[in-house]
Parts: structure tokens; C-alpha cells; sequence
């Protein structure tokens, strides 16, 4: 589906958002993801006049590894906040789906919680539950 907005962007510093050279669009880009970038993975769609979703994520662009056929990046999920539960249809999701969101607010929870105090635990407990 054309969601008609760029896939992800450079962050930037000082609230220069959009920072590049770095970015993954429909329009052609000459620079290639290097090892080191960030970049946000930030799929979405907009409705005109219904609704509208976008899941924001920064990733580090990781050497992954080499084939014959080249080598490889990957991404390395920079920051991680659960995804609102209550805005998804859990009918609609595909079992990949469901495994990839619970994969990712295991994530979520492992990362987060030593920081939090026990009543802060129980609401992120709440917020990266399985579907």
C-alpha cells in the first residue's frame, strides 16, 4: 500500500528532525545506508477525513554480514515505547503480526522495567501484554 509518506528519515540534533543525508522513500536517494546511521522505521497510513496511524521507531544501522553476494545491514531498535494496545484490532492482525508485536513489548518490558519503580513495572506490565 502507497501510505504516501517516506518509510524513515536521519535524526537530527537540536530538533533538526529530519537530519540526512539518510532516508528510505519512493523518491530516489543516492546515499546509501552506511553502518553507524540512524534512521527511523516509521510505517503509517492516513484516511483523508477517517484516520490515520504511524508507529515511530529510530534504528542503528548495524554491519550484519557477507555473503557472495555482497554485505549486509541490519537494524538495531534504538528506543522503545509500547504500541497502544487499545488502538488494535487483534482480529485483524496475522500470526507473524501477533508474534512481532509480542516480541517486540518483550522487549519493551526487558529494557524498560530495571528503571521503573514497582507501581511504574505493573503499568508497563499492563501496556506490553501479550495479545
Amino acid at each position: 500500500m502507497d501510505y504516501k509518506h517516506g518509510t524513515g528519515h536521519g535524526v537530527g540534533h537540536i530538533l533538526n528532525v529530519h537530519e540526512g543525508p539518510q532516508g528510505i522513500r519512493m523518491q530516489y536517494n543516492s546515499q546509501k545506508l552506511e553502518e553507524g546511521m540512524v534512521v527511523t522505521n516509521e510505517p503509517g497510513i492516513y484516511i483523508t477525513g477517517s484516520h490515520g496511524i504511524r508507529i515511530e521507531n529510530e534504528l542503528l544501522i548495524k554491519k550484519c554480514c557477507e555473503s557472495e553476494y555482497g554485505e549486509f545491514l541490519n537494524f538495531e531498535t534504538l528506543t522503545y515505547v509500547p504500541i497502544d494496545l487499545d488502538g488494535i484490532v487483534k482480529s485483524m492482525l496475522t500470526l507473524q503480526e501477533k508474534i512481532q508485536l509480542n516480541e517486540y513489548h518483550k522487549n519493551v518490558y526487558e529494557k524498560i522495567s530495571p528503571y521503573l519503580n514497582k507501581k511504574e513495572k505493573a503499568f508497563l506490565k499492563e501496556y506490553t501484554k501479550l495479545i
